[in-house]
């Protein structure tokens, strides 16, 4: 009979139905090779009708370059511009201003949300300055601290770190109780209780915590570098603005995206190095 097995006489799935079961599972893991291949071929797509718009006059070329025109400018600021020395100083800005936050956020956040007496001093505080705009602090952070490196570096701490205490308070406080009273019961004091089951325990998700904030740290760069800069990638796009350098301002967007999209790699593979127990119950 068609659509039966001829020795159990049950229903059989049509390769259509199989198809679609293969193609659209729920949470089903796909193989590394299609991850990739789908990765590229999302970008491929999103270039090719951007560049397609372009030849196809939708949009006018001087305010909207094509894909091609940005890539040649990549070649020219690296080239002629020293696009590289404005990539290091952007990096050397992310990299120790979100340090300096999660030396006081992760601490804190750890505090927080283990000891209910901290939170409830601390917390007031914190939610108060998450609410508040990074860069409404700019005109009292060029009083305070001038146009140098200190004010963009303070500009990037405030901009993740009231978040970055709040995430890492809640991923402690989901911590599992029986950990807690299972160490005490066990004879250890609190002290002991904090380094040897909490923050242990808080390691993978502090990573995680960490590459959230990441993400938003670079998204405050081009703020903390339009005002009293002359370097970084936030600068050269301010320069290229002058001359109406609309390929050079799209080039430095496509390469935040880029650097952003690496640390993001790096920081998931770390945690993936570091803590591989739990690739399988995720």
């Amino acid at each position: 009979m068609d659509g039966q097995s001829p020795n159990s006489g049950q229903p059989t799935a049509s390769p259509a139905t199989f198809r679609k079961q293969r193609l659209f599972e729920f949470n089903h893991p796909i193989p590394p090779a299609s991850t990739l291949g789908l990765a590229f071929a999302a970008w491929f797509l999103f270039f090719g009708l951007w560049e397609l718009a372009v030849l196809m006059e939708l949009t006018n070329a001087v305010l909207l370059p094509g894909p091609v025109k940005v890539i040649t400018s990549f070649v020219e600021l690296f080239g002629e511009k020293n696009y590289l020395h404005d990539i290091g100083i952007s990096l050397y800005r992310i990299v120790v201003s979100f340090l300096l936050a999660c030396l006081l956020a992760v601490p804190l956040g750890i505090l927080m949300g283990t000891f209910r007496r901290i939170e409830a001093f601390f917390n007031p505080l914190v939610s108060a300055f998450r609410y508040l705009p990074a860069p409404s602090f700019i005109p009292l952070l060029l009083m305070w601290l001038g146009a140098g490196e200190a004010q963009k570096l303070a500009l990037l701490f405030l901009g993740v770190v009231w978040f970055l205490i709040t995430l890492i308070m809640d991923y402690a406080k989901s911590l599992p109780a029986d950990f807690i009273n299972t160490a005490l019961t066990l004879g250890g004091n609190r002290r002991q209780v904090l380094w040897t089951v909490v923050v242990p325990a808080m390691l993978p998700d502090i990573l995680t915590a960490m590459r959230q904030m990441l993400a938003v740290s670079w998204t405050y760069l081009v703020i903390a570098e339009i005002v009293a800069a002359d370097s970084g990638i936030g600068a050269m796009m301010m320069r290229a603005k002058r001359f109406v350098h609309i390929d050079e301002i799209m080039a430095g967007i496509i390469t935040i995206g880029l650097l952003g999209l690496i640390f993001d790699i790096l920081l998931r593979r770390l945690r993936r190095m570091l803590f591989p127990y739990l690739e399988s119950s995720e």
